[in-house]
């Protein structure tokens, strides 16, 4: 583990529409001691090529190749092989504001926390803000995790000095993933802090899971019911 080093673990399945956008978005941090760790499920498009035009300008920057497997296995192959002290997920079509970094480890050590997130923004497929931006609780513990997920995976900061490495369930076929990574992060101290300042910007698309309503209703209650192990009430109560 390199101390200060971030490392910024990124799955992309047919990500060439935006991927250049958010790896602009991370060469254009104001903190610069990086690497993002990009990991490529098995695109059928020229994802993979994009990708290592910027891995030969930038030695931060490096690319993974696999069969297709799903985010949480895509996720799980960066953080095995990352270094650094502080492990970020950022997708390949969500952005940071350039001083995401900077201001996250800041905040984090000001709170002396071993997780921290942000405020975000939801924009387009055309990058245009839409809808209202998500602001961040001051302070969560696993009790508020149990009800919803608080963090936005792009928004999540976590600092694996104390704890080690966590990895996702892939169990979960890459839905709900990112609830159960940061809910097993939160309960490793019960407690993880929201910086009010929208520092990202989450892309919302028709085809992805959160434009699916109805799936993602459905996923969110199987979640509840089958990793959090809550009663049918609780499941039903929290999904309303």
């Amino acid at each position: 583990m390199e101390k200060g080093l971030v490392s910024i673990i990124t799955p992309c399945y047919n990500g060439a529409k935006y991927i250049s956008e958010t790896i602009d978005s991370v060469i254009a941090q104001t903190y610069p001691k990086w690497e993002m760790i990009i990991v490529d499920d098995g695109s059928k498009d020229n994802s993979a090529d994009i990708v290592r035009e910027y891995e030969a300008k930038d030695e931060r920057i490096h690319l993974i190749q696999q069969k297709n497997a799903g985010s949480a296995a895509a996720r799980n192959n960066g953080i095995r092989q990352c270094n650094g002290q502080y492990i970020a997920l950022l997708d390949a079509d969500d952005l940071w504001k350039p001083e995401f970094l900077e201001k996250q480890i800041a905040f984090m050590k000001k709170r002396k926390a071993v997780c921290v997130f942000c405020s975000y923004e939801r924009i387009d497929g055309q990058s245009k803000q839409i809808l209202h931006p998500t602001i961040a609780k001051k302070k969560i513990t696993k009790k508020d995790m149990r009800v919803m997920n608080q963090i936005g995976c792009l928004s999540g900061l976590y600092d694996c000095s104390k704890h080690g490495k966590i990895y996702l369930r892939e169990e979960l076929k890459s839905l709900r993933d990112d609830y159960a990574y940061w809910y097993d992060i939160v309960a490793l101290e019960d407690a993880a802090y929201g910086n009010p300042e929208i520092l990202a910007s989450y892309r919302v698309l028709d085809t992805s899971t959160t434009g699916n309503k109805k799936k993602l209703i459905r996923k969110q209650y199987q979640f509840y019911r089958t990793h959090l192990n809550e009663s049918v009430p609780e499941a039903a109560i929290n999904v309303i």
